[in-house]
């Protein structure tokens, strides 16, 4: 199949570019895979169309303000590090230039980060970039020790007590570029799900960002088992495809965690022939390695990396219904949707929500596919 099998034409005015006024107050589409017949709805609707004994699965990874903004420092010719005439803020000799976005994707080790950056053609393997706080303060500096194969680079940031506490101080939340404004406050609180608790995505996982803990209450009453898995979202399920062909697809790895807890839910929910919900794509990602990697036998608490690519005649061994957000047309995530419900059936959908005026992508509307 062609990556130009799943394109579709979407308004630009329908992707969201703001949360809803209210958290849960989203529209949603449901489709039925079996038949392909569609209802539209709200997500208020969520619970009436799960039974009692489903096991929900979620995401709970936390989104980190990964994107930044350097400058990268040049030596004066007739300067050494640690001379007398260095400025302040920087180490010796060392003059600020033009400003850099960095988009940090992914831990390499300690103070390791593979990080994107752009204007990328002026950030060369040996320079150093500088992070200042809004008060000009250096708070982070890092130097750029590796050029990707995908046009990354790896980031060696100098030791500081915490990364993460200054990250928070000055880093941005890494809205996507279709949303094309600069992140708000209020992107803090709505960039991130109400269960999220393990930091390191770089992205939020969204069809988690509808769910309220009113919502997770009445989930609960109805007898839905819930459980959360762990996978740091990166560019593993974002970035887009330069390749013509679905079986010339090769992905980023991410990071997943399958806690001791959720192994036994998900393997208690299979021996007694209960269905399992995915909530969102990244969900269903951990979930079917986990099942590939055990080979039919009972899934085993682990941590891994996962570079799973599912594409239509993927088969699914664990996931029975999944809630889902619209997905970018030649995207990998409208691959695995289509893939669960059928490339015909979700196009079909997808025309129909252009039509209904459904709100597109992170911030936008969701589907459920039972």
């Amino acid at each position: 199949m062609l990556v130009a099998d799943f394109d579709f034409d979407l308004p630009p005015e329908l992707i969201a570019q703001q949360p809803p006024a209210l958290r849960g107050m989203s529209r949603m589409l449901v489709l039925n895979r079996d038949s392909g017949a569609l209802r539209d709805g709200s997500f208020a609707d969520f619970p009436s169309l799960l039974h009692p004994g489903d096991l929900l699965v979620l995401n709970d990874s936390r989104v980190i303000p990964a994107r930044l903004y350097a400058r990268r420092t040049l030596l004066h010719e007739h300067e050494t590090p640690g001379s007398p005439t260095a400025g302040p803020g920087v180490r010796g000799g060392e003059m600020p230039t033009g400003r850099i976005e960095v988009l940090l994707t992914e831990p390499e080790g300690e103070n390791l980060w593979r990080s994107l950056v752009r204007p990328g053609r002026k950030v060369a393997v040996g320079e150093r970039l500088v992070f200042p706080a809004p008060n000009g303060e250096m708070l982070l500096e890092a130097e750029v020790i590796e050029h990707g194969k995908f046009g990354e680079r790896v980031l060696q940031f100098q030791p500081v007590d915490d990364f993460f506490a200054i990250l928070d101080r000055i880093g941005h939340m890494p809205l996507p570029p279709y949303i094309r404004r600069d992140d708000a406050d209020a992107d803090r609180e709505r960039y991130q799900t109400v269960f999220s608790r393990e930091p390191g995505s770089v992205a939020a996982p969204t069809a988690g960002l509808h769910f309220t803990p009113r919502m997770l209450e009445a989930l609960t009453a109805r007898g839905i088992e819930v459980a959360r898995v762990t996978l740091h979202v990166g560019l593993g399920t974002f970035a887009p495809l330069h390749v013509d062909r679905l079986d010339e697809v090769k992905l980023h790895r991410e990071r997943y965690t399958l806690s001791a807890e959720t192994a036994d839910a998900i393997d208690r929910a299979v021996s007694e022939g209960r269905r399992i919900v995915a909530v969102g794509t990244t969900v269903v990602r951990t979930l079917e390695h986990c099942a590939l990697q055990a080979a039919g036998s009972p899934v085993m608490p682990h941590s891994g990396e996962t570079e799973i690519f599912i594409s239509p005649g993927s088969e699914f061994r664990l996931v029975g219904a999944l809630l889902t957000n619209f997905h970018l047309p030649r995207s990998s995530l409208l691959m695995l949707v289509s893939a669960f419900a059928g490339r015909e059936k979700v196009l079909a959908a997808y025309r129909h929500a252009v039509e209904q005026k459904y709100r597109f992508f992170s911030y936008g509307d969701c589907m459920f596919i039972e």
